[in-house]
């Protein structure tokens, strides 16, 4: 057997200790895939004492506090980042590379916010960036849309890769539960934060957006360009009528090829959209992540699994341990590229902005119950080439003078949708704002 190649762990948090737990009790058959024994012998934590419990009995095992240790000590061949978080987590990835080491990483608002800077430092010295795990995280789907899918051109990709907000989601349709309550269980689970903004406003899924559409699409990464929009001001009411509709409502994170106003861009935005229930990718529930691409040549493909949690984190980023282990010695011309077009051959399509996006609209409007008025909106939306798909008109309450009504509209840019929106709320018929959630067909 070959000489092990060495890892050097920075964090040993929930996905740290899942990696040691299962590179320690699956060692051999991971040797047996990569031709050599894969070890950790270095490991950088705060938490000193848990590694030191983790590692007891396990020979040659260094621990420091300091990840810079870990990150020049000439005996660590790959440099593994599982600290999360831009700083000093950029600092130490730049470092690894200046030293000539590979990188595995888990952390996608690293790549998202300073990825096209490591992947040309990476691409300049020569060694590999892998990041398996920082995407959907057990779910194999970068090496799906870079190796596995690499003949097709990729249309669009639609996921649901935050875990949190679609358990919060699964909660409100099975119980009826508002946000709020259901938000307070997901944190009593530990399924979501103390502070739970990254993942309920859309700004983690927007993040692993950003990566997989500059893998589909052969384009730097530009986080900036990406609409995220969250599920904290949805209500129990729309998930119930979109499901009289044959909806459900998922988070969804969306990039697709678009042509708009005749000229191509790329569509990146997050939000609550509703998929038709008999969708597959509708019927993910919990803290699943699924995410399904549309391929020219292929059609849709779908890959699902847990996108959290200590082992199927660990999974995705011991595959990239075992795969810088065999392309270690590989001529660099010859590896996978990171965003798996040629780095030279990226192209700056630009990323457009949501007022440019074409879909299809979900409206619930509050109106007094009198003749006339559903004339008085179906006007303001003909005049703008808006046309309704359904529409459901409830009976008022018993005494009450007010009803909803909603409608589903065509595909239409959103901008038309906008405009519309404000001069309906501007009638004297209609009461407080009206609700809009975008919907997808997806097929």
């Amino acid at each position: 057997m070959m000489k092990p190649l060495n890892v050097g762990l920075l964090g040993f948090g929930t996905v740290g200790k899942g990696t040691w737990d299962v590179l320690c009790r699956n060692e051999e058959e991971i040797a047996r895939r990569a031709g050599r024994p894969i070890r950790i012998n270095w490991i950088a934590t705060r938490t000193l004492e848990r590694a030191r419990r983790a590692a007891d009995g396990s020979a040659g095992v260094n621990l420091t506090d300091d990840p810079s240790v870990v990150v020049r000590h000439p005996d660590v061949d790959i440099v593994c980042e599982l600290i999360g978080g831009i700083e000093p987590a950029r600092a130490l990835v730049l470092d690894a590379i200046a030293q000539g080491k590979h990188v595995v990483t888990a952390n996608k608002a690293l790549l998202a916010h300073h990825g096209n800077e490591i992947f040309a430092a990476a691409s300049a010295k020569g060694v590999m960036v892998a990041f398996e795990a920082a995407v959907a995280g057990g779910v194999p789907i970068i090496k799906a849309l870079r190796e596995g899918l690499t003949a097709n051109r990729i249309e669009w990709i639609a996921g649901i890769i935050n875990g949190t907000s679609n358990f919060i989601l699964s909660e409100m349709r099975a119980t009826g539960a508002s946000f709020a309550d259901v938000l307070a269980e997901a944190q009593k689970r530990g399924y979501a934060e103390a502070d739970p903004t990254f993942d309920v406003e859309g700004i983690d899924a927007a993040h692993k957006l950003t990566i997989m559409s500059a893998i589909a699409f052969g384009v730097p990464m530009q986080f900036d360009r990406a609409y995220a929009e969250g599920i904290s001001h949805l209500t129990r009411e729309d998930i119930r009528y979109a499901e009289e509709l044959g909806y459900r409502i998922k988070l969804l994170g969306i990039t697709r090829r678009a042509h708009a106003s005749g000229r191509e861009g790329i569509e990146l935005r997050v939000h609550p959209t509703l998929v038709p229930a008999r969708r597959l990718i509708a019927n993910v529930e919990g803290a699943m992540n699924a995410v399904l691409v549309k391929g020219d040549a292929v059609g849709a493909t779908l890959y699902y699994g847990a996108g959290a949690g200590a082992e199927p984190t660990a999974s995705a980023v011991i595959a990239d341990l075992v795969d810088v282990t065999r392309m270690h010695t590989a001529d660099p011309e010859h590896r996978v590229p990171h965003l798996a077009f040629q780095p030279d051959r990226l192209t700056d399509v630009p990323f457009l902005p949501i007022g440019e996006v074409v879909t299809s609209y979900y409206l619930r409007l509050r109106v007094d119950d009198r003749p006339g008025v559903l004339a008085d909106i179906t006007r303001i939306l003909a005049d703008r080439e808006i046309s309704i798909e359904a529409m459901i008109q409830k009976e008022p309450p018993e005494g009450e003078e007010r009803t909803d009504i909603i409608l589903l509209t065509h595909r239409t840019v959103e901008k038309r949708i906008d405009d519309a929106i404000a001069n309906i709320e501007a009638l004297p018929t209609v009461r407080g704002t009206i609700v809009r959630i975008r919907m997808e067909e997806l097929n």
